[in-house]
């Protein structure tokens, strides 16, 4: 069970008293590990509280927006935390976006200083600030303004006040401004850390950018129960694997297409375990298929716990080390105490104090909530009478063919159990005759044979689908198109590309 201390821990009131109060417990042990360098819990509150002075003199204040582009790097969270110490609002942006999204975000946040890293990865973001017309731009890549913490004004105590914009991913239209208070995302941050039932002995990872809505949720998790993460400023495996080894990582993971890609190298070396002290996979951002679960805990010898958050409620529900392989497997975990969970019409709705303070735009938030005050996710599930959440599909990945329905997820999961298959997304198209077709597209294995429609037909037949639920079209490709977060599949982009086709 959980330890007493990280509970009261997560019954702080602000960032910046979890910070304090752990450093206070535990000034010596490390938080956060990056290369040869090591920062511990107490360097991580003065190292913050510096940085706070800095851009205090710099003209910072209390409720002031701050925007930051900044990869995974101990700095980021530095600053991260010198703004949460300031009362600032800040608003985090991928690093990997560009010029449209950049200043949208700065322009709908109304952000008045900007931090940026300079020319990282051959890409100049100074440069960007200065094209997109950003105020206040500063660099924070290798060093951070600093000054006397004496100059600082009171922390602030208000843990419910709006201090986090995040972005949802724009895909045909402008990406939403989530507001988050520091409350929800301890909220979120304390249903992951419980649920994976973690000790201070274990090293964790970050492997995503610490810029995504998962970045507070990990640090509150280090924060609570006082152990290291390893931080991956640039994530590729199998180049990844030896700071892995190195630190003796406990606990990894992200999203599927991490477990996949895991898996994809333990493959390489069948019978030597692919990192010797992982313990534990578990992440979320995606759906994960049954069969990719089987194969990791068989193949690699760990537990593979997922669950369920998004950009407005960082952590729904998570599965737990002591949950069953078939609950593992088929669902996405339990909610935490105070996430209620509603199925209306078989939508899933959310009401607790993870969920985010609503949207940037007032029109947004009064569409989002229903009058009861839950959020309205879109998401299709249900929940099994031990309390577990099953996701079955998104209302936008319903399929309409001919008026019948048809779940894309089910037919990805029942595709993923296809030798010749190692990622698949299915999609709806236009179509005259049927309003809309159903369309696979798969990346196959290296040395698979090629795959034809019949082939899948035939496969899906044998599982089980349903006839009306049968791809109409095949796609293969290298590889299908994915976000630089937690790499995520991106229909639209497939719809774009295949919505002329007639196969």
């Amino acid at each position: 069970m959980p330890d007493d201390t990280a509970h009261a821990l997560g019954a702080s009131r602000t960032f910046w008293e979890l910070v304090e109060r752990r450093a206070a417990l535990t000034p010596d042990r490390p938080v956060l590990l990056q290369g040869d360098r090591v920062l511990t819990f107490g360097e991580l509150r003065s190292g913050a509280e510096q940085a706070a002075a800095g851009l205090h003199a710099m003209g910072v204040r209390p409720k002031a927006v701050v925007a930051w582009q900044l990869p995974t790097r101990i700095e980021t969270v530095l600053l991260a935390m010198a703004l949460a110490r300031l009362g600032a609002v800040q608003s985090p942006v991928i690093p990997f976006h560009r010029d449209r999204e950049v200043a949208f975000a700065l322009r709908a946040s109304r952000a008045e200083f900007f931090a940026v890293p300079g020319t990282w990865r051959g890409f100049d973001h100074t440069a960007l600030a200065g094209r997109v017309g950003a105020r206040g731009t500063f660099e924070a890549y290798g060093a951070l303004p600093a000054g006397d913490p004496s100059t600082l004004p009171p922390p602030p105590a208000d843990g419910t006040a709006v201090r986090w914009i995040y972005w949802t991913s724009g895909t045909t239209s402008d990406p939403k401004g989530v507001l988050h208070t520091d409350r929800s995302l301890i909220a979120g941050g304390s249903c992951l850390a419980h649920a994976l039932h973690l000790s201070p002995d274990d090293v964790g990872s970050i492997a995503f950018p610490f810029a995504h809505i998962g970045g507070p949720d990990y640090l509150v998790m280090l924060l609570l129960y006082g152990f290291p993460a390893v931080l991956f400023e640039q994530f590729a495996l199998p180049d990844a694997l030896a700071e892995y080894r190195r630190h003796g990582v406990t606990v990894a993971g992200g999203s599927t297409a991490f477990y996949s890609m895991f898996l994809t190298e333990q493959r390489k070396q069948p019978g030597t375990k692919l990192i010797p002290t992982l313990r534990l996979l578990a992440g979320g951002g995606a759906p994960k298929p049954p069969e990719l679960h089987h194969a990791v805990v068989r193949e690699m010898g760990v537990r593979l716990t997922h669950g369920y958050g998004m950009t407005e409620v960082p952590m729904i529900t998570m599965g737990s080390p002591d949950d069953t392989e078939e609950n593992l497997a088929t669902t996405e975990g339990r909610p935490p105490e105070g996430m209620e969970i509603r199925i209306a019409d078989g939508e899933v709705r959310l009401r607790g104090e993870a969920v985010c303070a609503g949207y940037l735009d007032p029109a947004h938030t009064a569409e989002a909530f229903d009058a009861d005050g839950f959020l309205i996710t879109g998401d299709l599930g249900h929940l099994t009478p031990t309390g577990h959440l099953v996701l079955t599909g998104r209302l936008k990945d319903v399929i309409i063919r001919k008026g019948e329905n048809v779940s894309a997820q089910e037919v990805e999961e029942l595709l993923h159990r296809h030798p010749a298959v190692a990622d698949a997304a299915v999609i709806g198209l236009p179509d005259a005759e049927r309003g809309e077709r159903v369309c696979a597209v798969v990346e196959q294995p290296p040395g698979a044979p090629p795959l034809t429609l019949g082939d899948v037909s035939a496969h899906l037949r044998a599982e089980g689908l349903a006839v009306h639920k049968l791809p109409e079209q095949l796609e293969v490709v290298d590889a299908l198109p994915r976000n630089e977060t937690l790499r995520k599949v991106l229909k639209y982009r497939l719809r774009e590309r295949y919505s002329g086709t007639v196969k």
